[in-house]
C-alpha cells in the first residue's frame, strides 16, 4: 500500500506540475507577444510621424538615419511603380492590411513566433508604412536547463514527501490490522497505538478500535462475573434441595413437612431463575410478540406494585404507591406490569426502609432508600451481565430483572435509566410514548 501512494503521489505531483508548466508557458507566451505587439505599434507610429519632417532627404536615407535594425520603410499601392516593395522577411503585404492603413490605422500581428506592426506614414505621392518585426521566443528555451533541473528537483522532494507521508498513512493502518488479528484470537488485552500527530481520521480509528476492544473485555468480565453468579445461584438451591430431600429419603428429617416446604420454595426459586434466563435469551435474539396497544400507566402501577405488599411487609419495608393520573401510553400491559414487577422487586433487594412507585404522565418511577448506585456504574446497570458492586440486604429474585426491563422497555419504545438520589437511595424510571402519539405514527 506505501508503494501505490508513493507513486500516486508522484503521479499527481508530476501531472500537476506539467499542466501548471504548460499554462504557465502558454499565458507567458502570449503575454509576451501582447507586450511585444503594443511596443512594436508604439514604436512604428513614432517612426512614421518622424518621416514626414525628413522627406526631402529620400525614404533611403531616412531608414539609414532612423536605423532600423528589424523592420523597413515599405512603398504600398500602384503609385509605388515598378519598384519592387521591401517587405521585412516572414511578412507579406496581405499581413500588413493595406486598407486599415490607408484609414491611419497601426496594425499589429504576429505569425508564428513573429511579432509585427505597420504604422502609416504621410505622403502626397504613395502610401507608405514603418514596418518593424521583432521574435518572441519560447520561455522555456530561455530558461531551459533551469527548468529543468527544477522539475528534477520538484520531482524527487515530492517522491521523499510521498514516501514519508504513506509510512505515515500506512503505519497505523498496520498497526490495526496487527491488533485486530491479536483480538481476534482472542487477546483482548491487545491496544492500538494513538498517535495524535497523524491527523484526528487516523486518530480517531484506534480510539475506536481501543474503545471497542475496552468494550469486549468489559463484556467478557461481566459475562464471567455473570456466570458465577448464576452458577451460585443454582448451586445454593440444589444444594438445599438435595440434602433435604436425602434426609427424607433415609427417614432423618426432623419435620418432614418443613424439608418438602424447603424443597418446593428452593424448587420455585430454580424455576424463576431458569424462566428469567430463557426470557432474557428470548429478549436478546428478539424472539417474543407483543400486543402494543394503548395502555392506562395508573392502573398498571396499582395493580402490578400492590401485589408486592406482603412481600415488603416481610422484608420490613414500607411501600408507598402513588399512582397519578397520566396519559395513556402505548404498551403491552402484561409486559409493562413484568417491567414494573422488576423494578420494584430490585428495589426491594437494596431498600432498608422505603420503596415508592408512581407515575407521572407517561412514565413510572420506582424509588429506594438503599445504598445508591455509584456514579461510574449508572450506565451499566441494565447491561446483561452487570452485577452491581451495591452489597444486597437480601435474596430477592433472580438479578436479571434490570435487563429484562430494558430490553422490554426499548422493544416498546421507550427508554429507562437510573438515577441516583441526593438523599440516598436510587431512582429507576421508564419512559413510554403517548398512545396518541404512536397511533399518530411518531
Amino acid at each position: 500500500m506505501t508503494r501505490r501512494l508513493t507513486l500516486t503521489m508522484i503521479a499527481v505531483v508530476t501531472g500537476a506540475l506539467l499542466v501548471a508548466t504548460a499554462g504557465t508557458l502558454v499565458l507567458t507566451r502570449a503575454e509576451a507577444r501582447a507586450q511585444s505587439r503594443r511596443e512594436l505599434g508604439q514604436q512604428a507610429e513614432r517612426l512614421a510621424r518622424r518621416i514626414e519632417t525628413v522627406q526631402r532627404v529620400g525614404l533611403a536615407a531616412v531608414q539609414v538615419a532612423l536605423r532600423l535594425e528589424d523592420g523597413a520603410i515599405v512603398c504600398l499601392g500602384p503609385t509605388c511603380g515598378p519598384r519592387p516593395t521591401t517587405i521585412p522577411a516572414g511578412l507579406t503585404e496581405a499581413d500588413l492590411d493595406v486598407e486599415r492603413l490607408r484609414l491611419g490605422r497601426v496594425v499589429t500581428g504576429t505569425r508564428g513566433d513573429l511579432v509585427f506592426a505597420a504604422a502609416p506614414a504621410v505622403r502626397p505621392d504613395s502610401l507608405q508604412a514603418v514596418v518593424l518585426t521583432r521574435r518572441v521566443g519560447t520561455p522555456a528555451g530561455v530558461a531551459g536547463p533551469w527548468f529543468f533541473a527544477l522539475v528534477a528537483l520538484t520531482l524527487l522532494g515530492a517522491g521523499a514527501v510521498a514516501v514519508d507521508l504513506g509510512r505515515r498513512l500506512t503505519r497505523p493502518l498496520r498497526d490495526a490490522e496487527a491488533v485486530t488479528e491479536r483480538i481476534a484470537a482472542g487477546d483482548l488485552t491487545a491496544r492500538v497505538p494513538e498517535y495524535p500527530a497523524d491527523g484526528e481520521e487516523l486518530a480517531g480509528l484506534a480510539r475506536s478500535i481501543n474503545a471497542m476492544t475496552e468494550s469486549l473485555e468489559r463484556s467478557r468480565g461481566l459475562e464471567r462475573q455473570f456466570l458465577l453468579s448464576v452458577s451460585h445461584d443454582l448451586r445454593t438451591p440444589l444444594t438445599s434441595i438435595r440434602g433435604f430431600a436425602e434426609a427424607l429419603a433415609e427417614g432423618k428429617a426432623p419435620d418432614p413437612a418443613h424439608a418438602a416446604a424447603i424443597i418446593t420454595a428452593e424448587a420455585r426459586r430454580l424455576e424463576r431463575l431458569v424462566g428469567d434466563l430463557l426470557e432474557l435469551a428470548k429478549l436478546d435474539a428478539r424472539r417474543f410478540s407483543l400486543d402494543i396497544r394503548g395502555t392506562d400507566v395508573a392502573e398498571v402501577v396499582a395493580d402490578t406494585a400492590e401485589g408486592f405488599r406482603p412481600a415488603a411487609e416481610a422484608a420490613g419495608v414500607a411501600l408507598t404507591v402513588r399512582p397519578e393520573v397520566g396519559v395513556t401510553v402505548a404498551a403491552d400491559p402484561d409486559r409493562l406490569a413484568q417491567i414494573l414487577a422488576n423494578l420494584v422487586e430490585n428495589a426491594l433487594k437494596f431498600a432498608t426502609g422505603r420503596i415508592a412507585v408512581g407515575n407521572d404522565p407517561s412514565t413510572i418511577w420506582v424509588e429506594d432508600d438503599g445504598p445508591g448506585i455509584p456514579d461510574d456504574d449508572l450506565p451499566h446497570v441494565f447491561e446483561p451481565f452487570w452485577h452491581s458492586t451495591r452489597l444486597p440486604a437480601r435474596e430477592v429474585g433472580s438479578g436479571l430483572g434490570l435487563a429484562i426491563v430494558a430490553e422490554l422497555a426499548a422493544a416498546m419504545g421507550g427508554t429507562v435509566r437510573a438515577e441516583r438520589l441526593a438523599a440516598g437511595g436510587t431512582r429507576m424510571v421508564v419512559a413510554l410514548r403517548p398512545w396518541r402519539m404512536a397511533a399518530a405514527g411518531g
